[in-house]
Parts: structure tokens; C-alpha cells; sequence
């Protein structure tokens, strides 16, 4: 799929994002841990989403369309041995999250994915499975292990795990894991990441807690995880990012998006966008699955400067740093990531497909090994550009096509329905028909 984008004339307008793919990934997830219909609302449409929900399936769960437009899953108990491969798409959060589910149940299950997803590294969360007991084995590449992963049961003991990389997907693992170990499990960070799965475990009041120190402290549930009946997913800020940023940019820009997840862990972009002179208010709202929530108003702001992004502050952007690096060609002064590598591994190498394409578009900024150095204001210049796999380069740089001179092409759009269908023709009403899908 190619969409065509040229410079917006206005945009603006309120705009409802899909429910978070997260939130969406982990209460599929912890559905498999209780016995009683779990009725979720506003679930991520995405494919990923969808993988994750196609796997539990298979291994036994109830898992499908239910009334007024909700998605339905139930637990039965214990999870059954798959008839077949477990396929993760090219979700990264099924493939990891899912380790730990089944690695805790001690079935006999294969797990894979696409092309792209057997290229990332899954070493890291099968090394600290395997220290708690669980027979799981990768196919080894020249540097790590990746899909398909074979587990092949095992009985877990819990142990204390201290990463070198904060990552909550290998924390989610690791926790998932825990609630079927023997014993207590406890998971240390060298930075704080995303906490959906702790808010939401201590919702249905799973015996997780976190200590004062930020360590993750699990113990085995002793009977199934207390359900509600009902759940609405909370609309996903790193969808919202994309028209926080349109609206940034276009002169005389604004949009509202309401119901967005406001949580601490995921809204350094939010946090970054201040400090550049960005004027993005958060309106609250009523809690939803654990986590606070609130539409997000953007109006017409001052200048953006330059600022530096740190290592600290990655793990709650991390998914948004292709949209902050097209908002930072925009503004005056230098813009620097660091201690960004893990975007490395991602859908694509998205330190190189930022770099590149913004390069592309006329921006000056040089790539370092974990983040880039970038000097604006930038002229930009519309590109043909390739979303290189990768939804979130999509996404990013038809944002930028809307402040570029002439036309701005990308091939392989399709890759938005990763996390968003639809966000071009959402994009197109709000930019007044700049984007062509």
C-alpha cells in the first residue's frame, strides 16, 4: 500500500484512538488465569492484538466477538496443549508474554512468528525461564536466540531476576511466570518501565506487589484471578502521539483526544513535548483497567527548541521516538537521544529508518549507536520513503509529510494496521484531505 501526503493547510479536530495495544495484549493474557467471562470494551483492533487473541485460542481459552461490540474471553482453568504452532504475527508482546504464560502452565507448545519477528532476540527471556525451571530452547542465530521457540513443560521455582535492560515485555514474562512458580519471584529494573501488568494484577488482586525500591515482588496464585465482568481498554497514547504531533507542527494546529492512558510510564513523550514548549494539557478522567485516564488537548503553542532525550527517560517513550525526532526537526536548536539501542530490535532498526528517512527529507542529524544528534529548524523536503516493515516509521513520517515541501511518498503503509487501522483516513479528515490514502 502507498499513501501519498502533501503539506497540510489546517489540522485539527477531536479524535478517538483505538484501545491501547498494551492494556489490550495483557488482559487477553491474565484472562488465562481466571475462570469467569471477562468482557472486554474498546479492545485494540490491531493485528497484534489479534495474534494474541488467535493463540489463546489454541490453547484452549474462549476467545471471541461478544455483545455490543465487545471481545470476550474466559479461562478454563488450565491452558490445553495446542494442536498446532502458535503463530505471534510479528508481535513481539504475544511472542514474549506469551512465553511466560505457557512456560508457568508447563505445556508442550511451539511459538513463532513472521520473518520480521524471527529476526528479534529472545534470548532474554528465555535464559531467566530456563533459571526457573522451564525446558525452552530457541533457534540460535549468529547472536542471540529467536523464533520459534519450543517449550517443552517443566515445573517453575521462583527466583529473583535482575535485568540489564528494562523492558516491560520481559518483565510481563517473568511476572506471568511467576504466578504459576513455586515460591516468591522477583524481577529488578536498572530504569522503570511501562507497569500496566502491576496495576492490573493488583486490580484483580493477584499477590504481586512493588516494593520501595521498584522491584517487582510475585507469588504463586492460590486460586484462579478474580475477574471483573466487564473492562474498557483505555485509548492508546502512542497512537495519540501521532496527532499530538500533526497538530503540533501544522501552523495553527489543534485536536483533542479524549480517553487517552495517561499513565506515568507511558507519557514521557508528553514530558519531552513540555519541556520543547509544546502546549499539550491533560484533562482527567475516571480510572480505567488500573490506570489513569484523560483526553489530551493540543493548541496552538510558542516556538519548539531542541532539548536532550535521556537514557532514564527512554522506557516510557520508547515507542514514540520516531514521532518526537520528526517533531525535533521542527524545532530550533539540537535535539539529542541517547540510550535508545533497544529501538534497534524492533519491527525495524528504527534508529536507521529515522535517521535515514529524515535525512531524506533534508534534516541534519547524525545517528549514533544508541540514539542521534539532530540540528533544527529543518526545511523538509518530500521523500519517497520506505516504512521498512514498520508501522511506527509509517505513522511517523506521514506526520512529517504534513510540514514538507512537494510530495511526500510511502510505500508500505499497510503496516499501520499493526496498531492502528484506519489511521490514514483518520489522518486525511484531520489535515482536510492532505493525505491520500
Amino acid at each position: 500500500m502507498r499513501i501519498l501526503v502533501r503539506r497540510a493547510k489546517a489540522f485539527g479536530g477531536t479524535v478517538e484512538v483505538p484501545g491501547d495495544k498494551s492494556i489490550s495484549h495483557r488482559a487477553l493474557l491474565f484472562a488465562a488465569l481466571g475462570e469467569t467471562p471477562l468482557h472486554l470494551a474498546h479492545l485494540a483492533p490491531g493485528a497484534d492484538v489479534r495474534s494474541t487473541a488467535a493463540c489463546l485460542a489454541a490453547l484452549g481459552l474462549e476467545a471471541a466477538p461478544g455483545a455490543e461490540g465487545t471481545f470476550v474471553v474466559r479461562g478454563r482453568g488450565a491452558l490445553l496443549p495446542p494442536a498446532r504452532t502458535l503463530d505471534c504475527g510479528n508481535s513481539g508482546t504475544t511472542l514474549r508474554l506469551l512465553s511466560g504464560l505457557v512456560a508457568g502452565a508447563g505445556v508442550k507448545a511451539t511459538l513463532d512468528g513472521d520473518a520480521s519477528l524471527r529476526r528479534r532476540p529472545m534470548a532474554r527471556v528465555l535464559e531467566p525461564l530456563r533459571a526457573m525451571g522451564a525446558a525452552a530452547r530457541g533457534t540460535h542465530s549468529q547472536t542471540d536466540e529467536c523464533a520459534p521457540l519450543v517449550f517443552s513443560g517443566g515445573a517453575l521455582k521462583g527466583r529473583t531476576h535482575v535485568l540489564r535492560v528494562a523492558s516491560a515485555q520481559v518483565k510481563s514474562c517473568l511476572v506471568l511466570a511467576g504466578l504459576q512458580a513455586a515460591g516468591v519471584t522477583e524481577i529488578r529494573e536498572p530504569q522503570p518501565s511501562r507497569d500496566h501488568t502491576e496495576r492490573m494484577l493488583r486490580a484483580f488482586g493477584a499477590p504481586l506487589h512493588v516494593a520501595a525500591d521498584g522491584t517487582v515482588v510475585v507469588e504463586r496464585l492460590s486460586r484462579p484471578l478474580g475477574l471483573p465482568a466487564r473492562l474498557r481498554i483505555p485509548g492508546d497514547p502512542s497512537s495519540a502521539a501521532f496527532f499530538v504531533g500533526g497538530a503540533l507542527l501544522v501552523p495553527g494546529g489543534s485536536v483533542a483526544c479524549p480517553g487517552v492512558d495517561v499513565n506515568p510510564t507511558r507519557t514521557g513523550f508528553l514530558r519531552v513535548l513540555a519541556r520543547m514548549g509544546a502546549e499539550v494539557h491533560v484533562e482527567p478522567g475516571p480510572e480505567e483497567a488500573g490506570d489513569p485516564v484523560g483526553t489530551l488537548h493540543v493548541r496552538p503553542g510558542g516556538r519548539l527548541v531542541g532539548t536532550d532525550i535521556l537514557p532514564g527517560e527512554v522506557p516510557s517513550l520508547l515507542d514514540e521516538v520516531p514521532l518526537l525526532a520528526v517533531v525535533a526537526s521542527q524545532a530550533q536548536g539540537v535535539t539529542r537521544l541517547s540510550g535508545a539501542a533497544e529501538l534497534r530490535v524492533k519491527e525495524s532498526d528504527r534508529l536507521r529508518q529515522v535517521c535515514c528517512g529524515l535525512k531524506a527529507m533534508g534534516v541534519d542529524v547524525e545517528e549514533t549507536d544508541d540514539g542521534f544528534l539532530l540540528q533544527g529548524p529543518a526545511r523538509l523536503t518530500g521523500a519517497h520513503l520506505d516504512a521498512a516493515g514498520d508501522h511506527r516509521i509509517a505513522m511517523a513520517f506521514a506526520v512529517a509529510g504534513l510540514v514538507a515541501d512537494g510530495e511526500t511518498v510511502i510505500d508500505g503503509a499497510e503496516w499501520a494496521d499493526i496498531s492502528y487501522p484506519g489511521f490514514f483516513v483518520e489522518l486525511a479528515t484531520m489535515s482536510s484531505g492532505a493525505v491520500q490514502p
